[in-house]
C-alpha cells in the first residue's frame, strides 16, 4: 500500500479545488483531481496530480472513479467535497429543474461521493472528508435562497457526519470561505432569466444588491488561502469542526452570533442596503 497519502478533489479544474490540487500535490500527496472535463485540470507538470472524470451527478461513473483510486492504491485518505455552483433567483422565479440542479450538484453530489467513499475509509478505519460550504451556509441573502439552504444543508451533513463516522477513525470538517477572487463569478453563478428582467417586481433589490455581490467575489480573498487551510486540517488531528476563512465570513458569522436574530437582520440589510 503507498505510504503516500490519496486524495480525491472534486471540482478542481478552477478556484479553490485547483489550487488545492496543485498545493497538495507540489507536497508529495497523490492528489485525483475530479472534473467533468479532464482537459480543463492544470496539473503544472506534477505526476502525482491526476485528472479524474467525475461527474457528480452520475451515481455510477462516481462509483467507477473510486474504484479508479482503490485499483491503484487500495484506500482512500482524503475526501475534498469542493463542487458547486450559486443560483440567483427568487423564490417566485424558480422552474423544477433550477431548484433541482442546485441541490443536485451541491448536495445530492456531494453525498453521492461520500457514500461511495466512506466503505473503503470504514474499512481502513481511518479518514478525513472535507466539505467546502460557504459563509452564507449560516446567513440568508435575499436572490441567493436555493444556495443559501444548499449550503446550510452541507453544515448539517458535516454536523451528523461528525458522529455518525467518529467510531470509524474518520474526521470531517467543513471550510465556510467568503467570498473569494475565484472564477465563481464568471462561471458559477447561473441567473434566472425572470429575475433579473427589469420589469420583475423585484428589480430594485437585483439592481442593489447583484452587483455588490459579484464586485465582493472579484476582490475577493485568493484561493490559495483555502488551499492552505486544508492541508493545516489534514495534518492537525485536532482542527476544529469548521473553519471560517476570507473577509466577509470573519465579519459576519461572529456577529450573527452575538446578536439576536433581529439584530443580526438589521445590519445586513444596513450592509448591503436592502432597506
Amino acid at each position: 500500500m503507498d505510504s503516500q497519502k490519496v486524495v480525491l478533489i472534486t471540482g478542481a479544474s478552477s478556484g479553490m479545488g485547483e489550487q488545492t490540487a496543485l498545493l497538495l500535490a507540489k507536497k508529495g500527496f497523490i492528489v485525483y483531481a475530479g472534473t467533468r472535463n479532464t482537459k480543463n485540470i492544470n496539473t503544472n507538470n506534477l505526476q502525482n496530480l491526476i485528472p479524474l472524470k467525475l461527474d457528480i451527478t452520475n451515481p455510477s461513473n462516481i462509483k467507477e472513479a473510486i474504484n479508479t483510486i482503490i485499483k491503484n492504491h487500495k484506500k482512500i485518505d482524503i475526501l475534498i467535497n469542493n463542487a458547486g455552483y450559486g443560483l440567483v433567483s427568487t423564490v417566485e422565479d424558480l422552474d423544477e429543474k433550477e431548484m433541482f440542479d442546485q441541490y443536485n450538484i451541491n448536495v445530492f453530489g456531494l453525498l453521492r461521493v461520500c457514500k461511495e467513499t466512506i466503505p473503503f475509509m470504514r474499512v481502513q478505519n481511518s479518514g478525513i472528508i472535507i466539505n467546502i460550504s460557504s459563509f452564507l451556509g449560516k446567513i440568508g441573502l435575499p436572490l441567493l435562497t436555493l444556495y443559501n439552504s444548499s449550503k446550510y444543508a452541507v453544515e448539517g451533513i458535516t454536523d451528523s457526519l461528525r458522529y455518525e463516522l467518529s467510531d470509524f477513525n474518520i474526521r470531517v470538517h467543513s471550510i465556510m470561505p467568503g467570498f473569494f477572487n475565484t472564477d465563481f463569478a464568471k462561471k458559477n453563478l447561473v441567473t434566472n432569466f425572470d429575475t433579473f428582467d427589469k420589469n420583475s417586481p423585484y428589480a430594485n433589490t437585483v439592481s442593489k444588491l447583484a452587483p455588490v455581490i459579484v464586485e465582493q467575489i472579484n476582490q475577493g480573498n485568493d484561493p490559495k488561502e483555502v488551499a492552505f487551510i486544508i492541508k493545516e486540517i489534514i495534518e492537525n488531528e485536532n482542527f476544529p469542526a469548521r473553519a471560517t476563512i476570507g473577509e466577509k465570513a470573519k465579519k459576519f458569522l461572529p456577529m450573527k452570533k452575538e446578536l439576536s436574530d433581529e439584530d443580526f437582520e438589521r445590519r445586513v440589510r444596513e450592509y448591503y442596503n436592502l432597506g
